[in-house]
């Protein structure tokens, strides 16, 4: 028995880390006033393969279906195309519309450290917006985010229109800088030599590459040089730049945020600004979020391209978060008190238990009929701190005999009692 390869069960100290990432980023969406939803999982093959969509590489990696009706179907490999699918679908929705989700996507790709085949994704999006305040705001919730989890991050970004036109300059061809961007997408991870290696292989024209040679030994040039390199300071995607620029600069967020011409992202619907976020240190190599705007796809999907849907979203990579944070310390939440049977009296003890919970304490029921001793030194090796015992002594006097195990005390009281001192004690601890 194992699991498939690229799925993994969290449990434990594990789990309650993930559980408080996850509780961290809804803290910052809705501060933000963004609405959560969920999306379904399962889809129509059409829609997950439309050319509107991923692009061939991720169809590559999707799990495709067929169910019982013959229906071709596939499970979603983002967030993203069954968010469009919800707007498509929900005419009546008031724009801007601001949503935020937390759930499972399936890729059948490469496995390696941060990347498996179901994992889980945080995305945020914001619909019927155009120009960069929404990319802004994006970009604001990306850096609060991280600062919150404690993780140092440069958020690269650029603009798909803007490389575009350096590339037209150039002379690719129109039907290839879509290619050409998502090679230059890969210059950190294969270099300039493997970027252009993968350029020639493109049957581009000579002066073509020479020019992107040229390009690629110029490091990483400024916005401002390389418009004006290639004259195209006034093109609406120079422009856009300028814009966004402009507002990460008020913002105070230049620190963080980095413009990268090279960056275009590997998925095809980005229409603008792009932007992926990575480790400020560089250890760990893979991408710990990313995103962008995406105005075609929605009226695309619904055969409606005379309409506007401008569209920007950001997306936390929940897997590689983790492998950033694995090593840091967590606590498992314990519970309060445990309540421990003595003789024939468990079903009291399911009573008072309920009691205790129904007033907001954390209640374990120790129904091992293990030695008392053994009970309790489990009790103080896990952390609780009250021990409710109920023999039928007790019972037959409608009390409990309490025991605090941080003061090594023990009393005989009432529920409601124990009750009252459980909660004034436990607020203490919590600082309220």
């Amino acid at each position: 028995m194992q699991n498939v390869k690229g799925t993994y069960d969290f449990i434990g100290k594990e789990q309650a880390l993930r559980r408080k990432v996850q509780s961290i980023l809804q803290e910052v969406f809705e501060l933000y006033d963004f609405e959560g939803m969920d999306s379904t999982i399962l889809n129509e093959l059409e829609l997950l393969t439309s050319k509107y969509a991923g692009g061939e590489e991720i169809q590559n990696e999707m799990y495709q279906l067929t169910d019982q009706g013959k229906r071709r179907l596939g499970l979603r490999y983002d967030l993203t195309i069954p968010f469009a699918k919800v707007i498509a679908l929900n005419p009546g929705i008031e724009f801007p519309y601001k949503r935020y989700e937390m759930g499972k996507v399936f890729r059948d790709g490469p496995v390696k450290r941060g990347r498996l085949r179901e994992f889980i994704q945080c995305d945020v999006d914001i619909v019927g917006m155009a120009g960069p305040v929404a990319e802004a705001e994006l970009m604001q919730i990306a850096v609060e985010v991280f600062r919150r989890l404690d993780i140092p991050v440069t958020l690269r970004w650029n603009n798909r229109r803007f490389l575009g036109d350096i590339l037209e300059v150039m002379g690719v061809p129109s039907d290839k800088r879509l290619s050409v961007m998502l090679t230059l997408d890969k210059l950190e991870k294969i270099g300039k030599e493997g970027v252009l290696l993968e350029l020639i292989g493109k049957g581009l024209p000579a002066k073509v590459i020479q020019a992107m040679t040229e390009l690629l030994e110029g490091g990483n040039p400024a916005f401002e040089d390389v418009s004006r390199a290639y004259g195209i300071q006034a093109k609406p995607g120079a422009q856009e730049v300028r814009s966004l620029q402009e507002i990460i600069r008020k913002l105070g967020l230049e620190p963080m945020c980095r413009f990268d011409p090279f960056l275009s992202r590997g998925l095809s619907f980005y229409t603008g600004t792009v932007y992926e976020i990575f480790d400020a240190s560089r250890t760990f190599p893979s991408s710990l979020g990313g995103g962008g705007r995406y105005d075609a796809i929605i009226g695309q999907l619904i055969g409606r391209e005379d309409l506007s849907y401008p569209t920007a979203g950001l997306s936390f990579g929940m897997e590689s978060i983790m492998e950033m944070l694995k090593d840091r310390p967590v606590s498992v939440p314990v519970a309060s008190a445990v309540i421990i049977p003595i003789g024939e009296t468990v079903t009291e003890c399911l009573r008072i238990a309920a009691a205790l919970r129904s007033n907001g304490i954390r209640t374990r029921l120790d129904t091992t009929k293990r030695k008392l001793k053994k009970s309790l030194a489990t009790a103080s090796s896990d952390g609780i701190r009250y021990v409710l015992l109920l023999g039928e002594e007790e019972e037959n006097l409608g009390k409990v005999r309490l025991k605090d195990m941080d003061k090594m005390t023990e009393m005989v009281v009432t529920l409601q009692e124990a009750i009252s001192l459980i909660s004034q004690e436990g607020s203490r601890s919590r600082g309220y």
